[in-house]
């Protein structure tokens, strides 16, 4: 059932509950207003498609929408939608694996059958338009309302998820230390919410990510690095972060810092250098001193033949300078 874009207002009419073998509902971008209809998650529970983008409801996520095993595609953006993010997320058995290219929609039977299917996904920043391979995408988007608490623990086992936008809303806490295990993520929005801590190292993991944005947030420390995050080099990725550090940013963290001293240039050498090396000259000396006396008088104690040259030489040197003072005048 598509009837996106039509300028539809009210709320979604009841009679839909009967319609147990949809597939797909896609309500998008209407004027539906009021709660999202808890008969949903009761009674579609066939459903792979659920679009209910750009509308007016409020309310809670209501987690009987949880009960729909086969759901691939979950897209609320751009609601009034509040409360926190159900954690219950683990039932949502079809976003655990990653889907097969034979599993299309498919209406009609036999040699007759024919596909119709589309939707309009938003991925990597952009809406994008997907026909028959749009049962190869797997999605939440939860982004531009106001949900808040932190992102529940649950969501790491949908691991075949390829986008995850959870963007605009008031989301605390910090991001999930194994979100690497989100393996098969290629777009990551998580901008405009209050998060904080540190990225996590995991996120290095998500050797398929190719969009990623975490600005705005109260992220600190380090960014990580490796792998699909040293391709991603765009400042703008975390901008809004102001204790973040590291490339791509130009702030340095203080662990960046080496801790010794570049050489001096020119000759100069630091206070600092000049007294270790002071130090280390004094305290040689004196051993060095009182090893190389008592070395000496040593060999002209036991060495008689030295001693006597050692005086020998002594006496003319002094009968030299004698002399040389006669003749001169001194």
């Amino acid at each position: 059932m598509h009837l996106r874009n039509n300028g539809l207002s009210g709320k979604v009419p009841s009679t839909l509950k009967n319609c147990t073998l949809l597939e797909t509902l896609d309500l998008g971008q209407n004027n539906f207003s009021g709660h999202i209809p808890t008969w949903i998650g009761k009674s579609f529970l066939a459903l792979r498609i659920l679009n209910l983008r750009s509308n007016m409801f409020t309310g809670n996520i209501p987690p009987q929408l949880l009960n729909i095993t086969s759901l691939q595609v979950l897209d609320l953006a751009q609601n009034c939608l509040s409360g926190s993010i159900p954690q219950r997320l683990q039932n949502l058995t079809a976003m655990k694996n990653e889907q097969k290219i034979d599993h299309f929609l498919t209406y009609g039977e036999g040699l007759g059958s024919y596909y119709k299917e589309n939707l309009r996904v938003s991925r990597k920043g952009q809406m994008h338009e997907y026909t028959r391979t749009i049962l190869l995408v797997t999605c939440m988007d939860l982004s531009s309302n106001n949900l808040s608490g932190e992102i529940p623990e649950q969501l790491i086992s949908l691991m075949g998820l390829c986008v995850l936008n959870l963007s605009g809303n008031h989301l605390t806490g910090k991001i999930l230390d194994k979100i690497g295990k989100l393996a098969l993520l290629e777009s990551l929005d998580f901008s405009r919410n209050q998060l904080w801590g540190t990225i996590p190292l995991s996120m290095s993991n998500l050797t398929f990510l190719s969009y990623l944005n975490l600005s705005n947030n109260n992220l600190s420390g380090k960014i990580p690095s490796g792998n699909q995050l040293q391709i991603l080099l765009n400042p703008s990725i975390y901008m809004g972060n102001n204790d973040l550090c590291g490339p791509p940013l130009t702030d340095k963290c203080d662990s960046d810092e080496t801790s010794q001293s570049p050489m001096p240039v020119g000759g100069d050498v630091k206070k600092d250098d000049g007294a270790h090396e002071m130090v280390w000259f004094y305290s040689a000396l004196g051993p060095g001193f009182a090893v190389g006396f008592w070395a000496f008088c040593g060999i002209l104690i036991f060495k008689k033949s030295w001693r006597i040259a050692y005086y020998r030489f002594f006496d003319e040197m002094k009968e030299r300078l004698f002399c040389n003072c006669c003749f001169t005048g001194c």
